[in-house]
């Protein structure tokens, strides 16, 4: 148990926060449920409700400080991914008639021929040519600026 004032303060405040946190972290997680539930019943249109009371749900908890911004995107992402599985599914029975078993049995599956790949051109290395240093560096010959500290020596040991 802390001693100082501030400290006593801190540990307050921290359990209120904690106590805050974990109630809006169990709505998100009740909430993701109720999807999961309407999902697996397949019912589209509870499923579009409790996804968008998910997002929000999630998009608050990251304003708050809750739940990092990863985590909520990633976890929106997978919801997404699910909601559109349903959507899909229910346009393909939907656009997809039964056709009868006569027609399926007549119908012969077009033979596909697989493409051959041309043959690639073997790649070539060039051969690499090394810069040699020109002989225009050894002929120009290094001259030494002199000094205003040589100068003061030269000037003073001709004085004397």
């Amino acid at each position: 148990m802390p001693q100082i004032k501030s400290a006593i303060k801190r540990v307050k405040t921290s359990e209120k926060s904690h106590l805050r946190n974990m109630s809006y972290k169990s709505k998100v997680k009740s909430t993701i449920k109720k999807f999961a539930l309407a999902l697996s019943e397949k019912k589209k249109e509870e499923s579009n409700k409790y996804f968008k009371d998910t997002v929000s749900i999630l998009d608050k908890a990251v304003n708050k400080g809750i739940l990092p911004k990863n985590t909520a995107s990633r976890q929106k992402s997978n919801l997404t991914k699910k909601l559109n599985t349903l959507i899909k599914s229910e346009q393909i029975k939907m656009s997809a008639p039964a056709a009868p078993k006569e027609v399926l049995e007549t119908q012969e599956k077009p033979i596909v021929k697989k493409a051959t790949k041309a043959a690639k051109k073997p790649v070539t290395k060039k051969p690499v040519v090394s810069k040699k240093k020109t002989d225009k560096a050894k002929e120009k010959p290094v001259v030494k600026k002199a000094t205003k500290a040589a100068k003061k020596t030269k000037t003073k040991k001709a004085k004397s």
